[in-house]
C-alpha cells in the first residue's frame, strides 16, 4: 500500500487553485491586522483573531501537500511569505488611497451644500444691484470703495473662482465651501455696514 510521501504531485490546476487560497488568505490576514492596530490603537483581541484566521486557512493549505509531495509545501510556503511581505509593503498605501477617497467624497458632500449657500448668498447680493428700490435705500452695497463692500466682492469672486472645483496650487481641498463661508460673512458685514442687515434678514423670513 503506497504512503502519502509516495503519492503522485499535484496537478497543476490543484497547485494554482491552493496557491491563489494561500495568497488570498494570507493577505487579507495581513490587510486586516494592519488596519486593526491602525485603526482600533492595536485592539489585541481583534488583532489576535484576524491573526488566527489566517493561520487556520493558511496553515493546512500549506502543511496536508507537503504531505502529499514535500516541494509543493514549499513552494506554498514560498508564496505564503512572498505575499505576507508584498502585502506588509503596499498595506500603507492602499490605507492611504482609501483615506483619499473617503476625504474626496466628504468634500464633494460639502461642496454640494455650499453651492446652495453660494447661490442664496448671491441672490441676497443681487437684490442691492437689480432692485432700484434697494440700490436707492442701501448704494453702499454698490459702493466698492467702502471698506466692506470690497471685502465683500473679493470673497465672492474667490467663491466663484472656487465653484466649478478648481482648487488653486497650495490650497486644499474642500476649499470652496470655506470661500462660501467667508462670502457669506462678508456679505453680512456689508450688509451691516451699510445698514440693511435686518432688512436682509427680513427678507430671508
Amino acid at each position: 500500500m503506497p504512503s502519502l510521501s509516495d503519492s503522485a504531485p499535484l496537478g497543476a490546476w490543484q497547485f494554482a487553485s491552493l496557491a491563489l487560497l494561500v495568497a488570498a488568505a494570507v493577505a487579507g490576514t495581513v490587510y486586516l491586522v494592519r488596519k486593526h492596530r491602525a485603526s482600533d490603537g492595536g485592539l489585541p483581541d481583534a488583532v489576535f483573531w484576524d491573526g488566527f484566521a489566517g493561520v487556520a486557512i493558511v496553515a493546512p493549505a500549506v502543511l496536508l501537500p507537503s504531505l502529499v509531495s514535500p516541494w509543493t509545501g514549499l513552494m506554498l510556503a514560498a508564496v505564503a511569505v512572498t505575499t505576507a511581505a508584498a502585502s506588509y509593503r503596499w498595506t500603507p498605501r492602499l490605507f492611504r488611497w482609501q483615506e483619499a477617497r473617503r476625504t474626496a467624497r466628504g468634500a464633494a458632500a460639502a461642496d454640494a451644500a455650499a453651492a446652495d449657500r453660494h447661490r442664496a448668498a448671491l441672490a441676497r447680493w443681487q437684490r442691492y444691484e437689480l432692485d432700484p428700490a434697494f440700490c436707492i435705500d442701501f448704494p453702499a452695497m454698490s459702493d466698492p470703495a467702502r471698506p466692506e463692500t470690497a471685502a465683500m466682492l473679493k470673497a465672492m469672486k474667490a467663491a466663484e473662482r472656487l465653484r466649478h472645483g478648481a482648487c488653486p496650487d497650495g490650497q486644499a481641498p474642500g476649499g470652496y465651501s470655506t470661500a462660501v463661508d467667508r462670502l457669506e460673512q462678508a456679505l453680512a458685514e456689508a450688509e451691516r455696514a451699510a445698514g440693511a442687515l435686518q432688512v436682509s434678514a427680513e427678507g430671508a423670513r
